[in-house]
């Protein structure tokens, strides 16, 4: 992949509707056959299009690529956004980190093409800054919801621990994917167990 920036999004409906279109062939083709082998001439074709609308919006696969990651990280990011305000009070942080957590590994066995873009992540560097803005994103999320929860003392540990427990669900996850389905139960419960025991640390608990 590389660093090219990608294309303005389109504000016509004509070309967003392309735009959209070219975006679905490129999941179709990932979930059959993977991100590494899918060609530029192959998503128009899939799409309907002229590859010279493919390259109107994407310079490159890697911007489209990047595109459906970011498009997945602002999903799970929105529902983040929505969950924490059901955090009144410790119970329901721990009870909502158990939740979300089902909820994530449950959402990469099921979705092939997020799956092979977060997998893929570690080897580009482009996609790890990504990454890492989007753990960064989400910790500030949680942190905020958490706060009034917690003694002021520990609100610079609490952000820290935030933010890494964001970036290391991910990895959590993908270790989990790559095992089979017994192993990769037992991963998620044991590193829940992980997460929980530091959240009630962090609130005093």
């Amino acid at each position: 992949m590389t660093d090219s920036a990608l294309r303005k999004k389109p504000a016509q409906a004509r070309s967003r509707a392309r735009y959209e279109a070219i975006l679905a062939a490129a999941k179709a083709l990932i979930a059959e056959k993977g991100s590494d082998t899918v060609k530029m001439s192959e998503v128009a074709e899939q799409a309907g299009v002229p590859i010279g609308s493919v390259y109107q919006f994407f310079p490159d696969k890697g911007a489209i690529i990047q595109t459906l990651a970011e498009d997945y990280m602002e999903q799970v990011r929105a529902g983040l956004r929505e969950e924490v305000k059901s955090i009144t009070d410790k119970e329901s942080a721990g009870a909502l980190i158990a939740r979300l957590m089902d909820s994530y590994y449950a959402f990469f066995l099921m979705e092939p093409v997020a799956r092979d873009i977060w997998c893929g992540t570690q080897a580009d560097k482009r996609m790890q800054d990504i990454d890492i803005e989007d753990s960064r994103l989400n910790g500030e999320i949680f942190f905020a919801a958490l706060k009034p929860l917690t003694p002021r003392a520990a609100w610079k540990s609490l952000k820290t621990d935030c933010f890494l427990m964001m970036q290391l669900t991910g990895a959590a996850v993908r270790l989990a994917v790559a095992l089979d389905r017994k192993e990769g139960d037992r991963i998620i419960d044991a590193y829940k167990g992980m997460l929980l025991s530091k959240l009630m640390q962090n609130l005093g608990s």
